[in-house]
């Protein structure tokens, strides 16, 4: 900045000089000195300038200067605080380490004071103690030997005895655990189970009807009678010949039974004698003519009744053959139940089941369906029903799953898929249903008499009742004999002769009661 004012009033006294060398030396001497107080002036001026901005810019300096100054010293200021802050939680830190380093040598110096103080007391305790040890030796010799004088047993005998007595006692009480932990585990094990198995039974509900070998034929007057015996008894035979079956004409008012076995030969002559009854025209000729055409009735019958019952349960595919065979069902029962009926449940049960587990629910229905079609063979057969039926099942292209599922639902062969137990389940669930069944009335109080017999052969035990049709059996004890932890053990060991001793349905449940009475009578 001051060079180029210093250029500039030489430029401007240069030309001053040399304008004033041209004019004349009066008004060159004027002009000159005018020029030369102008530029004085303006060089005052520009010194003058020059020196305020170099004094602004000396102040601008100074003060930028200082700023800075004062933000270094800030920062500077700010880093000796945190390095202050640190060491002084450094500090800190050292100094509670040292007063939890002092804390923990102090505890250990008191701990270590006290266990001194118990080792020498155990010490003193150790021997004082292996001094009562040899006291109390001596005493359980003198003892022993005084109670073996008073008791006339020695020392081994007693021990044996004490040893059995333990025995007896730890085998009461383990039997006792077992059937607790037996309990607990089939309360655990059966919850799924029971939980499939009821919701199936909810979701199946079939009427039972209760069947025999006998169908009464009734007829509107007694008179009828006569007709259908005939001429010394031919009409009767002949119908008797071409059925198979035995017509009984007795004293019953209105009616004639029929008696035969196999129900399909009953349904034949029951409908072959409503229509020479309503015929009219009885005799041998007619009646075989009548049967005939009622025998092919019944078999499309049969084959109506078969495509039906695979429509209803949606099995699709099956076989003409084993159509006709489930159709036949309809006209045999097993054990007073109709066997269709029980198929047809047995079908939605083990597919409600297979439902339930996520298995193929048609092919368990399928199996189901087909599980007892060895019970209506149209010749005997010495093979088991389950055999023949699987037999039956194969020879018409059944899929395996379902002919090994009809072959081992009463364990003839093994199982070898899931739908096999499923259909014994569905069988056990559909023909254990009180009502569905019919059992000899000997055999079944037999079988409620062997259940009694087998709770009265352990010592203890007062009366027992079979109830609730032999599911339930209830043992009355003697309670000066038998206590509530040998209650426990007894209804273990009675179950436990039951389940391998004798054959039943379902389960049974043992109940051992125990009660001890004080009567008096107030006079």
């Amino acid at each position: 900045m001051d060079i180029t004012i210093i250029i500039e009033l030489i430029a401007t006294l240069f030309l001053g000089g040399l304008i004033g060398f041209f004019l004349s030396k009066s008004s060159l001497n004027k002009f000159r000195e005018n020029l030369i107080n102008e530029a004085e002036q303006k060089a005052r001026a520009i010194v003058k300038e020059s020196e305020l901005k170099a004094e602004n810019t000396k102040q601008e300096k100074m003060l930028q200067a200082k700023e800075k100054f004062l933000e270094l010293k800030l920062q500077h200021e700010e880093q000796i605080n945190q390095r202050e802050k640190k060491m002084l939680e450094s500090e800190k830190r050292i100094k509670d380490k040292e007063t939890k380093l002092n804390e923990e040598l102090h505890q250990n110096n008191i701990q270590k004071k006290q266990l001194d103080l118990a080792i020498q007391e155990n010490l003193i305790k150790a021997d004082s103690f292996a001094k009562k040890q040899e006291e109390l030796k001596l005493l359980h010799i003198q003892q022993v030997e005084i109670l073996e004088k008073i008791s006339g047993y020695s020392a081994e005998d007693a021990k044996a005895e004490l040893v059995e007595t333990l025995k007896q006692e730890a085998r009461t009480k383990a039997q006792a655990q077992i059937q607790a932990i037996v309990e607990e585990a089939q309360l655990n094990a059966k919850a799924e189970a029971k939980k499939v198995i009821i919701q199936t039974i909810q979701r199946v509900g079939t009427e039972q009807a209760i069947e025999n070998s006998v169908s009464v034929f009734n007829i509107e007057s007694d008179e009828i009678k006569g007709r259908i015996i005939g001429r010394e008894g031919r009409n009767i035979r002949a119908l008797e010949a071409a059925t198979g079956v035995e017509i009984i004409v007795d004293d019953t008012p209105e009616a004639i039974l029929l008696s035969c076995f196999d129900p399909v030969r009953r349904e034949i002559a029951r409908l072959s004698l409503h229509r020479l009854v309503t015929d009219g025209r009885i005799h041998p000729a007619r009646i075989e003519e009548i049967v005939t055409k009622t025998q092919h009735q019944i078999e499309e019958e049969i084959i109506e009744i078969g495509k039906k019952t695979i429509i209803d349960l949606g099995i699709h595919g099956l076989h003409p053959e084993l159509v006709k065979i489930v159709g036949r069902m309809k006209y045999r029962s097993s054990y007073g139940q109709n066997l269709l009926q029980h198929s047809r449940e047995v079908a939605n049960i083990a597919g409600i089941l297979a439902s339930e587990l996520g298995l193929n629910a048609k092919i368990a229905k399928r199996a189901g369906l087909l599980h007892d079609i060895g019970k209506v063979p149209e010749e005997e057969s010495e093979l088991p029903h389950a055999i023949l039926g699987m037999q039956w099942a194969e020879k018409f292209g059944e899929n395996p799953t379902v002919v090994n599922a009809i072959g081992a639902h009463h364990d003839e062969i093994e199982m070898k898929t899931l739908i096999a137990p499923i259909v014994q389940v569905a069988d056990a669930i559909s023909g254990a249903r009180p009502g569905a069944r019919r059992q000899v009335v000997e055999s079944y109080i037999q079988r409620l008499k062997d259940l009694e017999n087998a709770a009265l052969s352990f010592d203890g035990v007062n009366t027992a009742y079979a109830i609730q049709a032999g599911r339930e059996l209830r043992v009355m004890v003697q309670s000066e004999k038998i206590d509530d932890q040998r209650a426990s053990q007894l209804s273990f060991e009675i179950s436990e002769k039951i389940q391998n001793e004798l054959t039943y349905p379902g389960q049974v449940k043992v109940t051992v009661i125990r009660e001890t009475r004080a009567v008096n009578i107030a006079r």
